[in-house]
């Protein structure tokens, strides 16, 4: 597999679009398109960074289309059938079914790691708050607002924190997903909207104890480096229940955690690379109970709410689901369908 390096003229774009330190979105957009397009003329499934950071091109592939719900959807998205290209219509069918049950939706979108480490892919960029590199994707979770969908915008706090700790990162290097310390920061500000709930306050207790140390982890992104880096220290937070065991997704539970693999990479082992130290057990850790996790590798849009339907419960007895995905499932997922999950 090649190694992408640098392309000069993409460089010099860079150095030309940079105005104290900061770069303009669209010129942003341009680079990373260009990146893109290497990476797929090349046939590399790894983009090289700086300072050894790794990015997969399907993550940067979004952050460079632009608009990507409404009109715009069928031409940028990478849905098998243009019908599934919008993500709009199948997220306002989903919350329209769980209100009529009775059920609370809060869309939880992981920012892509470009987004919030844009200096890594294109060296000289920054964000911030007030000017984002992901206008795209704040963009459309206002329109979900606008459309009375609960949102929790994980980018600028995510901003905030990488400023404030510049020596904790938020996702690893050579990795798609997030780090620890991100499952960390994004567990509290979750379990911060748990515990609003009425509901909450009846859901019986378990005290969690929790554990943090540094692990070394090979990262999915570091088999598409040639030579291939070695691995890197990941601190991970691990999470055991009063008994001493590991934290198990309940079907009880009146949370249901639906998703892609950011609720499962270091949970379940393998080729997720270790156990017990997930966003769920985080999340667990936070608000007392285990939530019930339905989460499907690489679908966390369709396919995790079809896992919902095939339950054939109407989903009785819960009362919110946390849907937390990656902000790439916009676009570059297989697409988004309509799924009759309470009928």
């Amino acid at each position: 597999m090649m190694r992408i390096k640098t392309l000069s003229a993409i460089a010099a774009m860079t150095v030309a679009a940079t105005v104290f330190g900061a770069i303009r979105a669209g010129d942003f957009q341009q680079d990373l398109a260009a990146k893109v397009d290497a990476a797929k003329k090349s046939g590399a499934t790894t983009i090289v960074g700086q300072d050894g950071w790794l990015f997969l091109p399907a993550e940067l592939r979004h952050l460079s289309v632009g608009t990507f719900w409404g009109e715009a959807a069928k031409a940028v998205s990478m849905a098998t059938s243009p019908d599934h290209a919008d993500p709009l219509p199948p997220i306002l069918d989903f919350r329209d079914q769980l209100k009529k049950a009775g059920i609370d939706l809060l869309i939880v979108p992981v920012p892509a790691k470009a987004a919030i480490y844009p200096e890594e892919i294109d060296p000289g960029t920054m964000n911030s708050e007030s000017s984002r590199l992901d206008a795209s994707d704040a963009e459309f979770l206002g329109v979900l607002k606008k459309n009375d969908v609960n949102v929790l915008d994980l980018a600028p706090p995510f901003i905030q924190y990488r400023k404030d700790h510049p020596d904790k990162p938020l996702y690893t290097k050579e990795d798609t997903h997030w780090s620890g310390i991100g499952i960390d920061v994004a567990a509290d500000l979750v379990a911060a909207q748990i515990r609003k709930e009425a509901w909450y306050v009846g859901v019986p207790q378990t005290k969690f104890t929790t554990s943090t140390a540094p692990i070394n982890l090979t990262g999915d992104l570091a088999a598409g480096v040639t030579p291939p880096p070695g691995p890197e220290s990941v601190i991970l937070t691990s999470v055991k229940d009063d008994k001493g065991a590991s934290v198990q997704s309940s079907r009880q539970s009146p949370l249901v955690l639906l998703g892609d693999s950011h609720s499962l990479i270091y949970s379940i082992g393998g080729e997720m690379l270790t156990t017990g130290s997930g966003f769920p057990e985080n999340l667990a850790a936070k608000i007392g109970f285990a939530p019930d996790v339905v989460a499907v590798k690489g679908s966390g849009a369709t396919g995790a709410r079809v896992n919902l339907m095939r339950r054939a419960d109407n989903m009785a007895g819960k009362k919110m689901v946390i849907w937390c995905l990656s902000v790439r499932e916009f676009t570059e997922g297989q697409g988004w369908s309509k799924v009759p999950v309470i009928k």
